[in-house]
């Protein structure tokens, strides 16, 4: 099934909507949950039902390489694999092989390069993206691209987004040839230049996708450049289809984008940051492995209601921590997702009731002031 999105409220540029797939619905802005290897870290499919997640997010590359697309077809797709009744969308690939600079070839064919697994070389082509996002029936699947780094000059932009332009090509005749299980996301690039970034999306307009994603952001360009792209591109892109950020990101990140427009997130930053022991609170975050936390018989944060902060003390989580305890890493990942999924269903609500101005004002001013801050 094709997703359908169906806008429900506006307020200024952010959107209240609903993706309604053919496993279930999605309310927008939504953030997807991690789950790199068919699992979000440390949690069951119920506990992320019960703190609100509707979507997660699959790595199609992990998936690739460990257990391999033929084992999780025999279990009919990725939902009955995991165990996650829910919608699912799995990237191409194309960041994760971004990531291996020092081990990929790219040609216009594709990607060559070694496996960080077992060192064999692995060939990453439009058409085998798509083979393997067909084989995982995800709701959701994304043509394969090249991210662009940065910084890139001009020229190399310009040469990384029409090589993506090409592949994207590629990808949608490949993923229709017959009738999909899903939709298919196009994914604009063209690095920090406003003029490759319009030339992206109107090379992609020229097919029907399901949605549009936005890469090469959260590659290490300053908040600002972020912002400055985002503030020039989402006003031209359709607003009758889901505008996806890919690898974003912080709260106050997240909250700014959704001013924007934006209406889709994915990033490891709550989930890694909760087994590394930092942990998001109501005005900024805490270290849970500081030396201040070893008496502390308060919780992460006397305002949330998760199950961790109901019942367990910061003094009991840096025990925990310190002991390399698996449950440790469980319960600061369960309060992590918690304030994350929080924030969106708050974001939600202030774009229905239209004062997400006000909302945003006052959560960015006491994120600006807490930056820095770790107790």
């Amino acid at each position: 099934m094709r997703p359908i999105f169906e806008i429900q409220a506006t307020d200024g540029a952010a959107r209240n909507g609903r993706l309604i797939s053919a496993h279930g619905s999605v309310d927008t802005p939504a953030f997807m949950p991690i789950g790199t290897y068919g699992t979000v870290k440390a949690m069951t499919p119920e506990e992320l039902t019960d703190l609100g997640a509707q979507i997660v997010l699959a790595n199609t590359f992990h998936l690739m390489l460990r257990p391999g697309t033929a084992v999780i077809a025999l279990h009919g797709g990725l939902h009955r694999f995991m165990h996650w009744p829910h919608p699912i969308l799995t990237d191409s690939g194309g960041f994760q092989v971004f990531s291996l600079a020092s081990l990929r070839t790219i040609t216009e064919e594709g990607v060559r390069f070694r496996s960080p697994v077992d060192g064999a070389e692995v060939r990453l082509t439009p058409e085998d993206s798509m083979d393997m996002q067909l084989a995982l029936r995800s709701d959701i699947a994304m043509a394969l691209d090249d991210c662009t780094p940065f910084p890139a000059t001009e020229k190399e932009a310009r040469a990384s987004m029409e090589r993506s332009m090409r592949w994207a090509t590629r990808s949608h005749a490949h993923y229709h040839q017959s009738e999909p299980p899903g939709g298919l996301f196009g994914i604009v690039q063209g690095g920090m230049f406003a003029s490759l970034r319009t030339a992206s999306l109107e090379a992609l307009l020229q097919r029907d996708w399901s949605g549009l994603a936005v890469g090469g952001l959260a590659v290490g360009e300053p908040e600002e450049e972020r912002l400055r792209v985002l503030e020039g591109l989402v006003p031209q892109m359709p607003a009758d289809r889901p505008r996806y950020l890919m690898g974003v990101g912080r709260p106050e990140d997240i909250v700014a984008a959704v001013q924007r427009g934006i209406d889709l997130f994915d990033c490891v930053i709550p989930t890694r940051h909760a087994r590394n022991g930092h942990l998001f609170t109501s005005t900024g975050f805490i270290n849970i492995r500081n030396a201040s936390h070893q008496m502390d018989l308060g919780p992460i944060d006397p305002l949330c209601s998760c199950y961790t902060c109901r019942n367990f003390s910061r003094s009991y989580l840096k025990h925990l921590d310190r002991c390399k305890e698996i449950l440790g890493a469980r319960l600061n990942t369960i309060h992590n997702l918690h304030v994350y999924l929080s924030l969106m269903r708050a974001l939600r609500a202030a774009i229905a009731e239209g004062r997400l101005s006000s909302f945003a004002a006052g959560y960015l001013a006491q994120r600006r002031e807490a930056a820095g801050a770790v107790a």
